[in-house]
């Protein structure tokens, strides 16, 4: 079983000092993956083929709320400790990782450090990865074609959980860019994400014609297609709002924490005085 079996050399760092987050990171992976589930074996799968605005919601689970949730999550150590990998050392443990050979001696290092070390072009792919499958050719294809589908499910994982990565950090990996820049990509990816909502909001035209059938007798697709940019343009905002105003605040915390050291130096410093000394005295 992965991470079943216990390691030779167990890292500092690995948690075990706190049980509170351990339990938190456990929680947010299975609820990762029961939504997971709930994308991909529920009702919300079943009528995605039928319905815009339901895909529109299987599509906002699959490439914003399952990433999220697996990368607060943290699996990667359990999955490390499975491949028998520890930390390469105390100082570059977060990036930096070697291959434990059989007597528990690290072994040759091996470096992950593009995940998040890249914020930039991996918010940049993740927009693009968003767009292209709303083009109609793309999106259509998906409907139609299993393999298509399978593959849409798949880059929505992997996009957002590297987009997840590099924008909150996830143990034992941390994010390389400052918490307002993180803001700033936030900011760009909501912005990439209303445009695209706005256009399948106000369009007056049917973008996905794979849609017609039996099932909009009521509702046609150009209103299907409208109400599920609505439901783009207000469900992708909870999570993005939350986690800008996460980095926000951590951003404010680390301004404070620094002003204080900076004050506490000043304090501290000996000045020299400006009396002048005693006759006969150095």
């Amino acid at each position: 079983m992965l991470g079943g079996r216990p390691p030779r050399q167990v890292p500092r760092g690995i948690g075990a000092d706190d049980p509170r987050g351990l339990w938190r990171e456990a929680a947010a992976f299975y609820a990762g993956l029961l939504t997971l589930l709930v994308a991909l074996i529920s009702p919300v799968a079943y009528w995605s083929g039928s319905y815009i605005w339901i895909r529109t919601i299987q599509d906002m689970l699959l490439g914003v709320v399952v990433p999220a949730l697996i990368v607060l999550g943290a699996p990667w150590l359990v999955l490390l400790r499975g491949m028998a990998l520890v930390p390469a050392s105390p100082r570059t443990g977060i990036s930096s990782w070697q291959p434990a050979a059989r007597d528990g001696s690290p072994g040759e290092e091996r470096v992950m450090r593009p995940w998040v070390a890249w914020p930039i072009p991996v918010t940049v792919a993740f927009g693009v990865i968003w767009w292209g499958w709303h083009i109609p050719v793309l999106y259509d294809l998906a409907l139609r074609n299993g393999a298509a589908r399978w593959g849409e499910y798949l880059m929505y994982l992997g996009a957002g959980t590297l987009f997840w990565l590099q924008l909150i950090g996830s143990r034992p990996f941390s994010p390389r860019s400052s918490p307002l820049r993180r803001v700033a990509l936030l900011v760009g990816t909501v912005v990439a994400i209303t445009v695209l909502a706005m256009v399948l909001v106000f369009g007056s035209g049917v973008l996905y014609p794979a849609y017609r059938g039996p099932a909009h007798q009521v509702l046609s697709v150009v209103a299907d297609q409208q109400l599920g940019g609505a439901v783009m343009w207000t469900g992708i905002l909870p999570p993005f709002i939350i986690a800008a105003v996460a980095l926000l605040i951590r951003w404010l915390s680390e301004e404070d924490a620094d002003a204080l050291s900076v004050g506490l130096d000043r304090l501290l410093r000996q000045r020299r005085s400006t009396w002048p000394s005693r006759p006969g005295l150095r």
